[in-house]
C-alpha cells in the first residue's frame, strides 16, 4: 500500500494491457507509480519470454514502490482470424468480390482471397449470412460455399490489415480452447498470475474446464470469463456462478449482437455480476482514441463514466496502453474521469444491498459494516481476511468510506486489487491476540495517513485465524485508543 492519501480518492479499478509500448521500464514504472491496479498480459500476442520478461519488471517495480499489483493473463482462445497478404493490407470498397479460403496459403493473400485459421469455418456459414472482420468495421454477405472456399460481396469496406479477427453476426461454434490456450494456462500457473482470463466461454462448463486444467498445472489464479459471445448471454447466471469476475468484451460481444443491443446488455451485465457478488470489468475501445491522440473525445468520456456510474468494478486499457503513443496520458485521462464520476454518485446505496437471507456468516458481518459505517461517520473499514471474500462482498454496497483487505497473504493481497473501493494493505500477523491484532491494523492505516487520533475505524475478523470465509465478529475502534480500555495507544495529536 502506497503512502499516499491520493491512491484512494480512485474507488473503480484501472487494468493497463501491456505490450511494446510499455516494455520500456520507465513507461511502466510511471504507470505503476501513477496508481494503476492491475496489468494485463494479453497472450494473443507476445512470446513466453517476453510475458515472463513483463511479469518480473511488474514484480520488481511494485516492490520498489511498496504497492501491490494484479496481473491478469487474457488466453487467446479460439479467435477466428484472416491470416496475411503479401503487402500486410489491402483495400476492398463496396461491391467487390472476396474469397476467405481456409485453404489458402497463410503468407499470400491478395486483393482478391485471404486465407482462415479457423479450417471448420466453411461448415458453421451459410450463403445471405454476414462475416465481420475487425470487430465489424468491415462487413461480407456471403454469396457462395464452394468446398473450401467462402465467396462474398464486400458490404462496408476499407483498409484490411493482416491477422484481423473474423467473426459471422450472431456468432460461430467453436471449442473454448485453442491449442495455444494450453500452453498459455501452464505459463499462467508458472508465473503465479493472480487472474486468468477465459476468451469466448459459452457456459459454466468451459469456465470449469478451464479452472482445472490451471489447477492441474500448480495455478491458483482467480478466474475471469470474458462475455464476448450471444451464448454466454443467454447463459449468464451461470456463468456468473461459476466465475470469479466477468469481463464485458465489447468488440467481439458487439459483433454478435448488434451494437445497438450493446448498451442495454452492459448495463445489465454489470448490475448482475454486482448481484451476484462477482468482479466485473468493462473492457475494449473505452479509450481508443488515445493510441494517438493525446486527449480523449467526448464520447469516450461519456462511455468511462457510464460504466463507472453503473457500478463495474474495473474498466480497462488495452491498445492504449500496449502499442499506444500516450501510454501514461490515458492512463491519467481515465483515472480523473473515474474519480469525476464517483463524486456524482449517492454516497451510500439507498437499500444497503438488503439480503432476504444471509448464506453465509461473512455477508452477514458484510452487510452490517456497511450499514454501521454509513451511518457512523466512520473512517475506514479494515476486513483481516485470508482470502478476500468478505472485502468483496461489502464492496457491493456503494460507499465513499475506503476498506481495506489486511492479509499476510500476497496473492489475495493482489486479488483485491480488482474490487472496487477495496485497497491491499499488509500486516504482519493476524493469529495474534485479537487484541494486539486490532492494534496492528489501526498501525497500518494510521503509517499511511488513512487515519488520525479520534477518527473511528470498524474492524472485521474471524475467531480461527487461517480459515477462509471464517469472518463473523466486527469491533468499532476509536483511533488512538487498544481494544483494552486499560490501555491507550500514544499518538501525535
Amino acid at each position: 500500500m502506497k503512502n499516499s492519501k491520493k491512491q484512494f480518492q480512485r474507488r473503480t479499478k484501472i487494468i493497463a494491457t501491456l505490450g511494446p509500448a510499455t516494455d520500456d521500464s520507465k513507461i511502466l514504472e510511471q504507470l505503476i507509480s501513477s496508481g494503476v491496479d492491475a496489468i494485463r498480459l494479453n497472450f494473443s500476442h507476445g512470446s513466453s519470454d517476453e510475458q515472463r520478461k513483463r511479469v518480473e519488471l511488474v514484480r520488481k517495480i511494485s516492490k520498489k514502490y511498496d504497492c501491490d499489483v494484479g496481473i491478469l493473463g487474457d488466453l487467446q482462445g479460439p479467435k477466428i482470424r484472416i491470416t496475411r497478404f503479401i503487402e500486410g493490407r489491402i483495400k476492398l470498397a463496396s461491391g467487390d468480390n472476396f474469397t476467405i479460403d481456409t485453404a489458402f496459403n497463410a503468407e499470400k493473400g491478395t486483393q482478391f482471397a485471404v486465407g482462415c485459421t479457423y479450417k471448420e469455418l466453411t461448415k458453421n456459414v451459410d450463403v445471405g449470412e454476414l462475416l465481420l472482420i475487425d470487430d465489424g468495421r468491415i462487413i461480407l454477405e456471403i454469396k457462395k460455399i464452394d468446398k473450401t472456399k467462402i465467396i462474398t460481396s464486400v458490404i462496408t469496406g476499407g483498409i484490411l490489415h493482416d491477422t484481423k479477427g473474423l467473426n459471422k453476426k450472431g456468432g460461430v461454434s467453436a471449442p473454448s480452447l485453442a491449442k495455444k490456450d494450453f500452453q498459455d494456462i501452464a505459463l499462467a500457473a508458472e508465473l503465479q498470475l493472480d487472474y486468468l482470463a477465459i476468451s469466448y466461454p459459452v457456459n459454466a462448463k468451459d469456465i470449469n474446464h478451464a479452472r482445472d486444467l490451471l489447477r492441474k498445472e500448480g495455478g491458483h489464479a482467480a478466474i475471469i470469463s470474458k462475455i464476448e459471445r450471444s451464448e454466454a448471454i443467454h447463459n449468464i447466471d451461470e456463468i456468473i456462478e461459476a466465475s470469479d469476475a466477468i469481463m464485458i468484451a465489447r468488440g467481439d460481444l458487439g459483433v454478435e449482437i448488434g451494437d445497438a443491443e450493446l448498451p442495454a446488455v452492459q448495463k445489465n451485465l454489470i448490475k448482475k455480476a454486482r448481484e451476484k457478488n462477482c468482479v466485473v470489468i468493462t473492457a475494449t475501445q473505452m479509450m481508443e482514441s488515445m493510441i494517438t491522440n493525446t486527449i480523449p473525445t467526448r464520447a469516450e468520456v461519456f462511455d468511462v463514466a457510464n460504466a463507472v456510474i453503473d457500478g463495474t468494478d474495473a474498466v480497462m486499457l488495452s491498445g492504449e496502453t500496449a502499442v499506444g503513443d500516450y501510454p501514461i496520458q490515458a492512463f491519467k485521462a481515465m483515472s480523473r474521469i473515474c474519480a469525476s464520476s464517483e463524486k456524482q454518485l449517492p454516497a451510500r446505496d439507498a437499500d444497503q444491498h438488503q439480503f432476504e437471507h444471509f448464506e453465509k456468516t461473512d455477508q452477514a458481518i458484510a452487510s452490517t459494516v456497511m450499514y454501521l459505517a454509513n451511518h457512523l461517520h466512520v473512517k475506514a473499514i479494515v476486513a483481516l481476511t485470508e482470502s478476500g471474500s468478505t472485502a468483496l462482498v461489502m464492496s457491493r454496497i456503494n460507499s465513499e468510506i475506503p476498506i481495506f483487505a489486511m492479509t499476510t497473504h500476497s496473492q489475495t493481497l493482489r486479488k483485491v486489487t480488482l474490487f472496487r473501493g477495496v485497497y491491499p494493505a499488509k500486516i504482519g500477523s493476524i493469529k495474534t491476540n485479537h487484541a494486539q491484532v486490532n492494534k496492528d491494523a489501526i498501525d497500518v492505516l494510521v503509517t499511511h495517513k488513512v487515519v488520525k487520533k479520534g477518527d473511528l475505524v470498524i474492524i472485521t475478523k474471524g475467531d480461527l485465524a487461517g480459515v477462509h470465509g471464517g469472518t463473523n465478529s466486527l469491533k468499532i475502534v476509536k483511533v488512538g485508543y487498544l481494544v483494552d480500555p486499560q490501555e491507550k495507544l500514544q499518538l501525535p495529536e
